[in-house]
C-alpha cells in the first residue's frame, strides 16, 4: 500500500478496458473527466506505453490533491512495472518537484498525476523524459497514445512495488541557490495555495528563511472548500488581495493546483499581470548571470525587452507553450524564460517552470532594492500599459485572423507570423493567435505609454473580429 500518500488503495474498476484516448491526449498533456474519460484502466495503458516509448528502467512518480490522483497513481505505475520499470513515488507533491526529482535523480522519465486548475471530477496527467525533458504533441504524446493499444490487460489484484523517495530536502537547499540569504530581509508574506499541494513545499522552504508566512486556504483538500486554485481568474483573487491588506505583507503569493503557476500581489493588494514579473525575473536572473540570453514569447514583449537588453542581456522569441520555451531554451542555453501566463523557467532547473523560484526572486529583488513591489513594477507599467489577455469564442480563426492582417496591413511597421499573427505600429502592437488547447482566439495589446490608446485599440480589434467571425 502507498502510505506515504496517505491513502490505501482499491483496485477500482477491474473489468474497465479504459476510454478512447483521443479526448485526454492534448497539446502538452493528458486531461479528462474522472472515470469517464480517464480511469485506472487507461491509466494502466498509459504507464505501459509511457515506459515503453522511452526504455524506461526507472521513473519516478507523484500526484496532485484530488481524491483520483492516488488511484491513478497506482494503476499507471503497475503499467510501469509491467513494462519493467522500477517505480519510485514521492506521493503528494506539485509539478515542480516530479521535475527536480527526475533531474536530479536521474530517472529515465517522470509523471506527475494533476489536472492543474481544471474543476473537480477532472485528472490528468504530465509526462518527462530523461533530465525531465517534456512529452508533448509534437514529440512524444502522440506514440504513447498509439503504443497504448498494445499494453497487456492490467491486474488489479496486485499492488505496484513503488519505493517512497525523500526528495524535498534537495529540493530545497536547490531552491534556496536562487537567492542570497544573507541579504534577504525579514518580510512578511502571504501564501494561497488555494488547498492545493503548495503548502508542504511552502513550509519547508520558508522554514529556512527570515519571512513570515501568513497562510491562506492553505491545508491541501481535494474538495477545494474556497474554488479551484486557478489565480488566473480575477474572481480567484480576492482572498490573497484582502489577506495582504489586513496583514500588511509585503508582497502576496498565490499558485494554481499543482504549483507550476506563481502569481504575485504588491502590497496594496493588486494583483500584478504576468507580463511585467517576466521583466522583472529577467532583471534578477541577469544580474546573476550578466550577458545571458531570456526567451520569452510574442504575445507581449516591448517592456520585456527593454528591460532585458538594458540589463544588458539579449531577449529571443519562440511560440508560447512550455514544450516550445523548454527547447529554445536549451538551444540558445537561456538562462530565464517567461511566459504571461505566470509560467516560469529556469535553466538551473532543467529548463523547467517552477512556482517557488519566481517569488524568491521578487524576495530578493524587494529586499535588495529597499522599495515596495508595486514600485518596481509601477514604472514599467506606466511605460507599457497593455490590455491583459482577451478571449473570443469563434467559429473560424484562421479566417479571421486572415481578415486582421489584412485590415491592418498598410500602416504596419512590422509583422510576424512566429506565434499567430504580431503587427506593429507606431506607439501600439498587437498579438491574435489561436489556442493550443480550445476553441479560442487570444489577443494582446500593448503601448508606449499610452493607455487609452491601448482601449482604442482594443475596440477597434474587436468590433472587428466581430464582424469577421459573423
Amino acid at each position: 500500500m502507498l502510505s506515504h500518500y496517505g491513502t490505501v488503495f482499491t483496485a477500482g474498476n477491474r473489468e474497465s478496458a479504459g476510454v478512447a484516448l483521443e479526448k485526454i491526449f492534448k497539446a502538452y498533456d493528458i486531461r479528462g473527466r474522472v472515470p469517464e474519460e480517464l480511469d485506472e484502466a487507461t491509466a494502466f495503458r498509459i504507464g505501459w506505453a509511457f515506459t515503453t516509448y522511452l526504455g524506461a528502467q526507472r521513473i519516478v512518480v507523484g500526484g496532485d490533491v484530488r481524491d483520483s490522483s492516488p488511484r491513478l497513481l497506482r494503476a499507471a505505475a503497475l503499467g510501469m512495472e509491467a513494462a519493467g520499470a522500477k517505480v519510485s513515488s514521492i506521493g503528494l507533491c506539485g509539478t515542480e518537484e516530479i521535475y527536480f526529482a527526475t533531474f536530479h535523480y536521474e530517472f529515465d522519465g517522470g509523471m506527475m498525476i494533476t489536472a492543474s486548475h481544471n474543476p473537480i471530477g477532472w485528472n490528468g496527467m504530465k509526462l518527462v523524459g530523461d533530465n525531465a525533458r517534456p512529452l508533448s504533441g509534437d514529440e512524444g504524446l502522440a506514440e504513447v497514445r498509439a503504443l497504448c493499444a498494445q499494453a497487456p490487460q492490467p491486474d488489479f489484484t496486485r499492488e505496484p512495488s513503488l519505493v517512497a523517495l525523500s526528495h524535498r530536502e534537495a529540493l530545497v537547499q536547490h531552491l534556496l541557490g536562487y537567492v542570497d540569504i544573507d541579504k534577504l530581509k525579514p518580510l512578511k508574506l502571504v501564501a494561497n495555495p488555494g488547498n492545493g499541494a503548495a503548502g508542504p513545499l511552502m513550509d519547508a522552504l520558508s522554514a529556512r528563511l527570515p519571512f513570515e508566512i501568513v497562510r491562506v486556504n492553505y491545508a491541501p483538500d481535494a474538495s477545494f472548500p474556497n474554488g479551484i486554485p486557478n489565480p488566473l481568474l480575477p474572481e480567484n483573487r480576492a482572498a490573497t488581495a484582502e489577506a495582504v491588506r489586513a496583514s500588511g505583507a509585503d508582497f502576496g503569493i498565490a499558485w494554481d493546483g499543482d504549483f507550476d503557476r506563481c502569481f504575485l500581489f504588491d502590497e496594496r493588494g493588486e494583483f500584478i499581470e504576468g507580463y511585467y514579473m517576466v521583466g522583472l525575473l529577467a532583471e534578477a536572473m541577469l544580474k546573476q548571470h550578466p550577458g545571458s540570453k531570456i526567451v520569452c514569447e510574442p504575445r507581449l514583449t516591448w517592456n520585456t525587452i527593454e528591460m532585458v537588453e538594458r540589463a544588458g542581456g539579449e531577449c529571443v522569441q519562440t511560440k508560447a507553450g512550455h514544450a516550445f520555451i523548454k527547447a529554445t531554451m536549451r538551444s540558445a542555453n537561456a538562462v530565464y524564460g517567461g511566459e504571461m501566463s505566470a509560467h516560469h523557467y529556469f535553466r538551473d532547473f532543467a529548463y523547467c517552470d517552477s512556482g517557488m523560484v519566481p517569488w524568491l526572486l521578487i524576495a530578493g529583488l524587494v529586499s535588495e532594492s529597499g522599495k515596495p513591489l508595486s514600485a518596481l513594477v509601477a514604472e514599467r507599467i506606466a511605460a507599457y500599459p497593455c490590455s491583459g489577455e482577451i478571449n473570443r469564442t469563434v467559429k473560424d480563426a484562421d479566417r479571421i485572423i486572415a481578415a486582421t492582417e489584412a485590415h491592418y496591413a498598410a500602416d504596419a511597421k512590422s509583422v510576424s507570423h512566429l506565434d499567430g499573427l504580431s503587427m506593429e505600429f507606431d506607439g501600439w502592437r498587437f498579438n491574435l493567435r489561436k489556442s493550443n488547447t480550445e476553441p479560442l482566439l487570444r489577443l494582446n495589446v500593448e503601448s508606449r505609454g499610452n493607455r487609452e490608446l491601448v482601449e482604442a485599440r482594443v475596440r477597434d480589434l474587436l468590433a472587428l473580429i466581430e464582424e469577421a467571425d459573423a
